[in-house]
């Protein structure tokens, strides 16, 4: 719950973005949209119909979040493999009993791209909005699920690949995938290999596509004067306001660029010694406010610890994009963000990841309608960030791996333009006025314009820029 204290700090954040530039980053903090974000998943099996023919199959299943953030189950895909008794026989699916309530749960037939001898399709287990969430160590209880064939003729089921006739009691079965998003994130399909259909377009080839208006930036610059960085887009800030501590400043001089294994690399250092007077915050942004859908992604190293100093500042570090607040709760605002917190704050004793979808927010009474991810760990070194966004949601990837799915509600209506900032909250993680400074650096930013790339297709994309000579380049029309 956040405290008033907070609520007026926020607040006071929030208004001085708006009058000041109206693109810099809000907090990931929670809101009654819920949230959503990847773990680690167990899928238990047991079966009441043990023959290796039967009227009808019965996988009795439950799903455990092994993770340590809760999961929404709406993200989650189950998948149980059969071998059809002809390629034209046709099944119907049915839930006899479930602690989520059968009217939460779904299950669709579909064909396997590359069938094997005991599979040839799958039942897609999934769930509504209604069916929640799972918090670490929780599991859904019992599906009591069953299927038969639709003209009730007896079905084989010793020869399908997910059937397990000894299984009388639950136990983890690998034989049944569990799908977070895009990721399979337990078991494995038949044959070792994904199970989607090929033209799944959430399941995208890894060459990337080539005609897409693209943003491209590897941040080869000589420093915070290169007229190049002006000439590509870029303004490094300087003007005042939030977010941020009071009375802190924005120098641009503090972002600056150096070579690391061949590849330029930009640094944001942010500085204090306990004051706002003494406090030194960094920013770059677009100048233009042309991106909406597509693919965002960058690669962000974040930082645990100082450069130099004592430890213990509530540092914010970030990659998001953002427009204007127009006027308090306005619903054409639009924010997408990652926000690193290595020391805590806003209520988290400790480092924290937030990825937050925001809709629109007022500062002043605190009112917010956001939804967010998050995960309590250390996420120091370098990490690749990317956020797609389509007409249906909008998805986080960290280093590959699914973070979080959020929902249609909160897509944007107006372009946005693109940042990066550190900042902090408060003084109060640190109370020593000895100087210290806090680095976060960034290898580069890629914006494909209306295409949603997978992580794989970034990596491969980014890396034919490189291997092109390529360090800049910007297609995307103007807003």
């Amino acid at each position: 719950m956040r405290t008033s204290r907070r609520s007026r700090i926020r607040a006071a954040s929030a208004a001085a973005v708006t009058l000041a530039l109206g693109c810099t980053a809000l907090a990931a903090l929670p809101s009654t949209a819920g949230a959503a974000a990847a773990g680690g998943l167990v899928v238990q099996y047991r079966t009441s119909a043990s023959g290796a023919t039967a009227d009808q199959s019965e996988p009795w299943l439950k799903v455990r979040n092994t993770g340590s953030a809760s999961v929404q189950l709406s993200d989650v895909k189950l998948r149980y493999y059969v071998k059809g008794e002809s390629a034209s026989a046709a099944y119907s699916f049915a839930c006899s009993w479930a602690v989520k309530g059968c009217a939460n749960i779904t299950g669709t037939f579909k064909p396997l791209a590359n069938p094997t001898a005991t599979a040839d399709r799958y039942l897609e287990i999934g769930f509504t909005s209604g069916a929640g969430s799972l918090a670490p160590g929780a599991d859904t209880g019992d599906m009591q699920l069953r299927f038969h064939r639709a003209d009730w003729q007896t079905l084989g089921q010793s020869d399908d690949y997910s059937f397990g006739p000894e299984r009388s009691t639950y136990g983890d079965w690998p034989k049944v995938t569990a799908q977070l998003g895009s990721v399979t994130a337990w078991g494995e399909a038949p044959g070792g290999g994904d199970p989607t259909d090929p033209t799944d377009p959430t399941d995208p080839p890894t060459d990337p596509p080539a005609d897409g208006p693209t943003l491209f930036d590897d941040f080869d610059y000589s420093g915070h004067t290169d007229p190049r960085i002006a000439a590509n887009g870029w303004s490094v800030r300087s003007n005042s306001g939030g977010p941020g501590v009071p009375g802190a400043v924005w120098a641009p001089e503090n972002v600056t660029f150096s070579s690391q294994s061949g590849n330029a690399v930009m640094n944001l250092e942010t500085s204090t010694a306990g004051t706002g007077a003494s406090t030194v915050q960094t920013e770059i942004l677009t100048q233009s406010t042309k991106f909406r859908n597509g693919t965002y992604a960058a690669r962000v190293k974040f930082s645990d610890a100082p450069r130099s100093g004592p430890d213990g500042d509530h540092l914010v570090q970030t990659f998001f994009t953002i427009n204007d607040l127009k006027a308090p709760m306005a619903d054409d605002y639009a924010e997408y963000d990652f926000e690193y917190l290595p020391n805590g704050g806003w209520g988290e004793p400790s480092n924290i990841l937030y990825t937050t979808s925001w809709e629109t927010y007022r500062p002043d009474p605190w009112e917010a309608v956001n939804q967010h991810s998050e995960a309590r760990q250390s996420y120091a070194g370098w990490h690749d960030l990317v956020v797609t966004i389509d007409d249906s949601a909008i998805t986080y990837y960290i280093d590959g791996q699914l973070f979080g799915t959020h929902g249609a509600q909160y897509l944007p209506e107006r372009p946005m333009s693109i940042n990066f900032n550190q900042w902090l909250i408060d003084l109060e993680g640190q109370n020593s006025t000895t100087p210290r400074s806090y680095d976060q650096q960034v290898d580069y930013v890629l914006h494909v314009k209306d295409q949603v790339l997978s992580p794989a297709q970034v990596s491969a994309l980014v890396a034919g820029y490189r291997a092109a000579g390529t360090t800049f380049e910007d297609t995307v029309p103007g807003a």
